[in-house]
């Protein structure tokens, strides 16, 4: 199963790793690490989405161990997996349910379209799986077909899912569905929302009350807040992580279409920026398309290693 998402995340990355590795290819014919191939490499880590930031750490590295020295591509790219992984490595850390909290609460915020109802029903498989009770939430109002699309979830993993009428208000929802969940013996309780960035001020409002409201039953909830994004925005999932955590303390991420972008680098520098946990990634529609994030994996699939 893991070789399989393996196969997946390296199918997926493979339009990142393509511009990368033809690069590094065209650079790195055997040739000495000097001050050009340094800035050649750096260009090339720039324009694969891994940000300015990760470059400078990634070139830094690299003139203190290597320069002056003869190296090939093959030589490069492991290398350039170690410093990847290293910095993927303190992000990476799975979201983990507290049984002592019954409910353990978990809000879901991001934009429309970046896969948050998705991302909530996957994970409710695997809590399932897990042997945890989970309840869904459908708070995007808004959206019919987030509504319906979190029934379908909670028929296929048998979780109740806690609805309303159309433009209802989400926090009222949150609200009873809390003491709902608390009634049931519900391990965790996700709760999705909308995500209308175009109206920035209302959105902050409804998520502030939303947290507001589930604090009125449980003073330490939301116990988490996820924020997802989708890897094909590329460098405009930093702005994103920027709103958001200006609304809410976000607590860790989730990216994810990783099978369909070419800016995978993206999640590296989401790391070097805000040493946000990344949760997860995700490479499809189906249920065990959200993995764990492994920092080994990713960075060996994003360089070709």
């Amino acid at each position: 199963m893991a070789l399989g998402f393996f196969s997946r995340l390296k199918e997926g990355l493979s339009r990142s790793t393509q511009k990368l590795t033809q690069g590094l290819g065209a650079v790195f014919t055997r040739r000495k690490l000097d001050d050009a191939a340094l800035e050649e490499l750096e260009e090339l880590l720039i324009g694969a989405d891994l940000g300015t930031a990760v470059a400078a750490r990634v070139i830094a590295s690299f003139r203190r161990t290597r320069f002056g020295k003869e190296v090939t591509d093959t030589e490069i790219k492991s290398a350039l997996a170690e410093e990847i992984a290293a910095i993927l490595a303190p992000v990476a850390r799975p979201l983990v349910i507290d049984p002592a909290l019954k409910p353990h609460v978990v809000l879901v915020v991001g934009v429309n379209g970046t896969g948050k109802t998705t991302t909530i029903g996957k994970l409710a498989k695997t809590y399932q799986e897990q042997g945890l009770r989970p309840m869904l939430v459908a708070g995007d109002t808004f959206r019919a077909a987030a509504v319906e699309q979190l029934q379908v979830w909670g028929q296929r993993t048998g979780a109740p899912v806690a609805s309303a009428p159309a433009n209802s208000d989400a926090a009222g929802l949150a609200f009873d569905a809390l003491a709902r969940a608390r009634a049931e013996d519900i391990d965790v309780l996700l709760v999705d929302t909308a995500g209308r960035l175009h109206n920035k001020a209302a959105l902050m409002e409804e998520l502030r009350k939303i947290i507001r409201v589930l604090k009125k039953q449980d003073p330490t909830a939301p116990h988490s807040v996820l924020l997802v994004l989708d890897a094909t925005t590329g460098q405009n999932a930093l702005q994103q992580v920027n709103v958001f955590k200006d609304m809410v303390d976000v607590t860790g991420l989730v990216v994810t279409k990783l099978d369909g972008s070419a800016r995978g680098g993206i999640v590296v520098a989401l790391a070097e920026e805000f040493a946000i946990p990344v949760h997860a990634v995700g490479v499809g529609e189906q249920a065990g398309d959200l993995r764990p994030f492994d920092p080994q994996e990713f960075a060996r699939g994003l360089v070709g290693a």
